[in-house]
């Protein structure tokens, strides 16, 4: 069996419904904890599948529907979408698509910055190196907008993804136009179209004049897609040579290379600074990290570190502020896993980690000459 053999998995059609389920109704109504949101999600649609099943009569035919009309699903209510969407979706691993051939519409510096200013908070950026956010400031153009424009009607081919600059936006679903939420000068919309290769979930109307910034479904495909998905792959690799996490099962080690955040470090950076309250883990991709304790006589090294190694969990598991600082010896490249992910994904791994504190204690010793424990370092 081939590589791209092997990472080619089944999954179910009732899985993809209900995920499809699940990111319309997390896209339409933008909540501010994805984990909070998807718990309540899951546990509402348990209780109502108990409550369908416990109070409509046995179908007459196995085709036959017990769920009413107002049960039915958000993936129908809001989409209306064909039986053959997911296979359309874009496949970034056979996608040849000619990488020399990108969309670039000229800017001001003021236009730049304020592009700038309007992405940085969208989450569908966030995984993106500098290079690969340079090139979706590059793709995106300006659209000046006047109130009550329809900026996109549900049921139409998705043709753009859109970035609120400023301005007021409704967004409506059913023939009732139902309005179910605003945008107010900030957020973004239109990726659900793109990502599944469906119509419009959601009618998107302009309240007041505003500014957006869009980019094609082409552009967006090949760089966030194409651009996820070699990311996964990267990390797969870095992190199937970090033997801490041999213990992970395949899906475990996907799911912390969807999680990891790219992050570039000059010569003599500091990346983590002892005694600092500690908010993630750091995986080295390339390059090589110093790490540096504090003494009465200046900072001493107790470790020298490079691809594949990794720093900062000590803190994380002990609960304590960094025992130790860390320098980039030359231009470093890393993957970063906030202390949320960590606690989520890393779980099968704390025992290994926790074991790392005596190794950690012994090097110590070694260094230092006496009895040093972990915790007496401040």
């Amino acid at each position: 069996m081939s590589n791209q053999q092997k990472h080619r998995i089944q999954v179910p059609d009732g899985l993809r419904d209900v995920l499809l389920e699940f990111s319309i109704a997390y896209l339409l109504e933008q909540p501010g904890d994805v984990i909070d949101y998807a718990v309540t999600f899951f546990t509402k649609l348990q209780e109502d599948r108990k409550s369908t099943m416990l109070t409509s009569a046995e179908p007459t035919s196995p085709d036959e529907s017990i769920m009413s009309h107002d049960e039915e699903p958000l993936v129908n209510r809001y989409a209306s979408r064909r039986k053959s969407v997911f296979a359309e979706t874009y496949d970034p691993e056979n996608d040849d698509e000619d990488e020399g051939a990108r969309a670039i519409f000229p800017k001001t510096d003021e236009q730049r910055a304020r592009l700038c200013d309007s992405v940085k908070n969208i989450l569908l950026f966030r995984s993106l190196d500098k290079e690969q956010m340079n090139e979706v400031l590059d793709a995106m153009f300006e659209k000046i907008v006047q109130a009550k424009d329809y900026i996109i009607k549900q049921g139409d081919d998705g043709d753009n993804f859109y970035v609120i600059e400023s301005g007021t936006y409704y967004a409506y679903v059913g023939e009732e136009q139902k309005h179910i939420h605003t945008y107010d000068n900030r957020g973004s919309f239109g990726e659900l179209a793109l990502l599944y290769n469906m119509p419009r979930a959601a009618t998107i109307q302009a309240e007041t004049d505003g500014k957006l910034w869009a980019m094609d479904r082409q552009t967006f495909r090949r760089i966030l897609l194409k651009s996820a998905f070699r990311k996964r792959k990267m990390y797969e690799a870095l992190l199937d040579s970090v033997p801490m996490l041999k213990t992970l099962q395949n899906y475990e080690r996907m799911n912390l290379a969807d999680a990891l955040i790219p992050q570039t470090y000059v010569k003599g950076d500091r990346i983590i600074k002892q005694g600092d309250a500690a908010d993630g883990m750091y995986f080295i991709e390339d390059g090589k990290v110093s790490i540096r304790i504090q003494q009465d006589t200046g900072e001493v090294e107790i470790s020298n570190l490079g691809k594949g190694g990794y720093f900062g969990e000590l803190a994380l598991v002990t609960h304590r502020p960094r025992a130790a600082s860390a320098y980039a010896v030359d231009n470093v490249k890393v993957a970063f896993l906030d202390v949320d992910a960590f606690e989520r994904l890393l779980g099968p791994c704390m025992d290994i980690m926790k074991r790392n504190i005596g190794d950690y204690e012994t090097q110590l010793v070694k260094i230092f000459g006496s009895k040093t424990n972990i915790s007496d370092i401040r």
